[in-house]
C-alpha cells in the first residue's frame, strides 16, 4: 500500500508533512538542503525513487536514528496521510479482518493503477501455517524499504480492528518465487485483540462502530451457503455470459474459453492449446504454472497475449491484457480465470479493437472505464492546477525576496517608520525633537587629494572610510543622516529618543577616528585624518522631496554642529559646549580648547574628546565577543524583553509623531516661536521620549548659558528661520 504513490509526488509530499509536522519548518528546510531536493512536490507528477531514498538517509543523520525507526515512524504516519488524503473509506472497506484487508491490498493497487498508470506497487500475501502461525510475505522492487510495513500494518490493526499487531522479521530469502521483484521479506504477524476495549465504548454510548461490526461478525459467523446439486446453466450460456473466461487443467490445457476472448485470440478455439503459449504473466509476477497460481490464488492475475502468436491483421494493435481471479475446480483439477479486458479509458478501447458491447453487460469495467474516463480528465485538471500552485508559489517567494531586498534599501534610506508611512501612502509630517546630539565629519586636504588623484582612487576610498563608518552606526545605534563628498553626517536620539544619544554619538566619534586610521591616503600611502565636530541641542526631522525623499533635519543646532566640524583640528572631536554638558560626567576624558571665534556664532568655550575611560578599544569598535557597547536605555529596555521592546516602538511611534506634529502646528501659527537660553529646561515628565521608551530619564538644560560667560543665543526653530543642511 505505501508505495501507491512510491514513483509520484504523494510519497514525498507525505514524508515533507511528517518532518513539517513533528520537527518543523525550518527541520524540513535543512532536510531538503541536505538531500539536495525540490521544496513541494506535485501529486501526479512522476520523481525518482533515489529523491526519497536520500530524504531518509539525511533524515536518519540529522536525528541520530536508524533506518527502521524513521521508516517505522514513516509508515505510522502515511497511513494517517491516505485517510486525510480521501482514501480513509476506501481502505476501511477491504476487508472484515486484518488478512482480509492485507490479502485486498494488491486489488486497491490494481485499481489505483488505472489513475497512476507508472505505479510499481509492493505486493502481499498471507500464508497460514500448520502450527497457527500467520506469515505475512512481502515483495517489492524496492530495497530497504521494508521496515515501512510494520508501521502500516501495525497502524491498520489498531485503527480498522481494534487489535494490536507485532510484526517480526522471520527471514528475507533469495526471491525466487517472483521473476523480476528485488526484495522478498517474511513477517511473522501476532495478533492481540482489544474487543474489551470496544465493547466498553459501546456500553459508553460510542458512535455505534461497534455495534455494527458485532452485528457483522455475528452474520458472518451463522451463514452457511448453500450449494446447488449440479450446476443449472448450459455450456453456450456461460460462454456467452462470461465472454474471457478461460478454464485450463494442471498442464495449463485449455479445455474452453468465452466467445468474445477467442475473437481476440484465434488460436484458442484449437484443441490442446496451452495457456502459457499464448498469454505471459504481469502481475503477480510469477512463473505461469499451476504451483505459483495456486500460491498467489488471492491475488489479482493480469495476463498478456504474446504478439507472435496473434494473426497478422492483430499484431499491430496494442496487445490486450486481461485482468481477473484465478479459481480452483478440486473435483475437475482445473482452474477457471473469470477476467474482463484491463482498460483505462476509452482510448485504450479503441486501440484494442474493443467496443463497450464486448464486454459483458453485468461485467462493471463497462461502468469503470466510463467513470476512469473522467477521473482521468479531472487528475489532468488537478495536474494542470498544482502545477500553476507551484509556479504562484515560486513567483511568491521571489517576489518576497525581492521585497526584502527592496525594504533594507528603503530602511538603508529613511527611518524604518517614515518608510512604512511613505509606503502605505501617508503624508508624514515633520517632527520636533527637543534634543539630540549630532556629528559632522570630513578629510583633511580632501581637496588636495582629489585634484591629485584618478576619480575611480576617490571612489574607492571614500567607500572604504564610510563602509566602516557604517558599521559603527550598527554598532552605537545612531543614526546616519546622509553623506555629502567627504562630509559625513549622523545623528543620536532621532528618529527614535535615547536618554544616550550624546554618549552613543561620542562613542561613534571615537570609533571613526580609529577606523579613519585604517584607510590610507591615495596619494602619500599614509592613513587618512578627518575632523569631527559634535553640538547637542533641539532639531526638525521631516520628509523632504517627493522623488528620492530624504530624512532631513532643520535647526540652529545642524548649523552649529556642522560649525564644530569646520572650526575643528585633524584627528581631533570637537565639541561644543551644549555637547559638553551631557558628556562631562559620563566617564569620558574631555580636554578644554578655550574660547574661539566661531563663524555666525560668536565667541564659545569648546573642548576635545579624548578617550572613553570605561569602554575598551575593541567594545567601541564592536570586535570579538561583544559586538555592542552597552547603555543604560538598552538595558532598561532589555529588562521589559525585547519583544516588549519592538512593540513599543512600533505602537507608538506614530503616536509620537501626531504629537510632535500637533506641537509644531501650534508653533507655526505663532508669529515668534522661539526658544530662548533663559527658557527653563524641559520637565522630564512631560518629555516627548516619554510615550516612546519607559525610561524616564533627566534632560540637562542644554540651553542656559555656560560658565565662561557665553552670551545667550535665540535658537529659532519656526520654519522660516531654520537653516537647512
Amino acid at each position: 500500500m505505501y508505495t501507491l504513490p512510491s514513483q509520484y509526488g504523494f510519497i514525498n509530499t507525505c514524508l515533507r508533512t511528517l518532518v513539517v509536522e513533528k520537527f518543523g519548518e525550518e527541520t524540513w528546510e535543512k532536510l531538503r538542503l541536505l538531500a539536495e531536493v525540490q521544496d513541494t512536490f506535485m501529486t501526479y507528477e512522476i520523481y525518482d525513487d533515489v529523491i526519497t531514498l536520500r530524504l531518509v538517509q539525511e533524515a536518519c543523520k540529522m536525528l541520530d536514528v536508524s533506518s527502521e525507526v524513521v521508516l517505522k515512524l514513516f509508515g505510522e504516519y502515511f497511513f494517517s496521510f491516505c485517510k486525510m488524503s480521501g482514501y480513509d473509506t476506501m481502505l476501511r472497506t477491504l476487508g472484515g479482518n486484518l488478512v482480509e484487508f492485507i490479502e485486498n491490498l494488491d486489488a486497491l493497487h490494481s485499481y489505483l493503477a488505472l489513475s497512476y498508470e507508472e505505479m510499481n506497487a509492493p505486493s502481499f500475501r498471507v500464508e497460514r501455517t500448520n502450527d497457527g502461525r500467520t506469515l505475512l510475505h512481502y515483495y517489492s522492487d524496492r530495497k530497504g524499504l521494508h521496515y515501512i510495513v510494520p508501521g502500516i500494518i501495525e497502524a491498520v490493526a489498531k485503527d480498522f480492528f481494534g487489535s494490536k499487531v507485532t510484526m517480526t522479521i522471520l527471514e528475507q530469502p533469495k526471491e525466487q518465487e517472483r521473476t523480476g521483484k528485488r526484495e522478498h521479506v517474511i513477517f511473522l504477524m501476532t495478533q492481540t485483540s482489544e474487543g474489551a476495549k470496544g465493547e466498553e465504548a459501546h456500553l459508553n454510548g460510542g458512535d455505534g462502530t461497534v455495534e455494527r461490526k458485532v452485528m457483522s461478525d455475528h452474520i458472518q459467523h451463522s451463514f452457511c451457503p448453500r450449494y446447488p446439486k449440479r450446476l443449472w446453466i448450459e455450456e453456450q450460456a456461460f460462454c456467452n455470459a462470461f465472454p474471457f473466461h478461460i478454464v485450463f487443467d494442471q498442464n495449463l490445457v485449455v479445455k474452453h474459453t468465452g466467445v468474445n476472448i477467442q475473437k481476440f485470440v484465434p488460436g484458442l478455439q484449437k484443441t490442446g492449446c496451452r495457456l502459457d503459449e499464448y498469454f505471459s504473466v504481469v502481475h503477480p509476477e510469477v512463473t505461469l504454472n499451476i504451483h505459483s497460481i495456486k500460491k498467489f490464488i488471492n491475488s489479482q492475475f493480469v495476463l498478456k497475449t504474446r504478439r507472435e502468436m496473434l494473426p497478422e491483421s492483430l499484431q499491430n494493435q496494442t496487445m490486450l491484457k486481461l485482468r481477473g481471479q484465478m479459481v480452483w475446480m478440486e473435483s475437475l483439477h482445473c482452474m477457471v480465470y473469470l477476467c474482463s479486458p484491463k482498460l483505462r479509458s476509452l482510448q485504450e478501447l479503441e486501440e484494442r479493437g474493443l467496443h463497450l458491447a464486448d464486454i459483458a453487460q453485468h461485467d462493471t469495467t463497462r461502468d469503470l472505464i466510463l467513470l476512469n474516463q473522467q477521473r482521468l480528465a479531472e487528475i489532468e485538471l488537478s495536474n494542470q492546477l498544482e502545477r500553476k500552485k507551484e509556479e504562484l508559489r515560486i513567483l511568491s517567494r521571489n517576489l518576497e525576496v525581492e521585497k526584502k531586498k527592496t525594504e533594507t534599501l528603503l530602511y538603508a534610506m529613511l527611518p524604518r517608520h517614515v518608510a512604512n508611512q511613505l509606503k502605505e501612502g501617508k503624508k508624514v509630517d515633520a517632527g520636533e525633537f527637543k534634543v539630540c546630539t549630532i556629528l559632522f565629519s570630513d578629510v583633511v586636504t580632501f581637496t588636495n587629494i582629489c585634484a591629485a588623484c584618478e576619480p575611480i582612487q576617490i571612489v574607492h576610498m571614500l567607500n572604504s572610510m564610510y563602509s566602516r563608518f557604517d558599521r559603527l552606526t550598527n554598532v552605537h545605534d545612531v543614526y546616519k543622516v546622509e553623506t555629502i563628498g567627504d562630509a559625513y553626517m549622523v545623528v543620536g536620539g532621532v528618529p527614535i529618543p535615547k536618554d544616550t544619544h550624546a554618549e552613543r554619538v561620542a562613542n561613534f566619534a571615537l570609533g571613526m577616528r580609529i577606523a579613519a586610521r585604517e584607510v590610507t591616503n591615495p596619494i602619500t600611502g599614509k592613513p587618512i585624518q578627518i575632523r569631527v565636530g559634535l553640538h547637542t541641542g533641539p532639531v526638525l526631522a521631516g520628509v523632504v522631496g517627493e522623488k528620492m525623499p530624504r530624512y532631513c533635519l532643520f535647526g540652529d543646532t545642524v548649523n552649529t554642529a556642522s560649525r564644530m566640524e569646520s572650526h575643528g583640528v585633524p584627528d581631533h572631536i570637537h565639541l561644543s559646549p551644549f555637547t559638553y554638558s551631557a558628556l562631562k560626567d559620563k566617564m569620558f576624558e574631555i580636554r578644554e580648547r578655550g574660547e574661539i571665534q566661531v563663524k555666525g556664532k560668536g565667541l564659545m568655550d569648546t573642548y576635545f574628546l579624548i578617550q572613553n575611560l570605561q569602554l575598551s578599544e575593541d567594545q567601541i569598535m564592536g570586535r570579538g565577543k561583544e559586538e555592542t557597547c552597552v547603555y543604560r536605555d538598552n538595558l532598561q529596555e532589555e529588562e521589559h524583553g525585547p519583544d516588549n521592546k519592538t512593540a513599543e516602538e512600533q505602537n507608538n511611534v506614530s503616536e509620537v509623531e501626531e504629537e510632535r506634529t500637533s506641537s509644531i502646528k501650534e508653533e507655526s501659527r505663532s508669529s515668534s516661536a522661539h526658544l530662548s537660553a533663559d527658557d527653563p529646561s524641559p520637565d522630564p515628565s512631560a518629555d516627548i521620549t516619554s510615550s516612546v521608551s519607559a525610561v524616564h530619564y533627566h534632560v540637562p538644560d542644554y540651553f542656559a548659558p555656560v560658565d565662561d560667560g557665553l552670551p545667550p543665543e535665540n535658537i529659532s526653530i519656526n520654519s522660516r528661520l531654520c537653516t537647512v543642511l
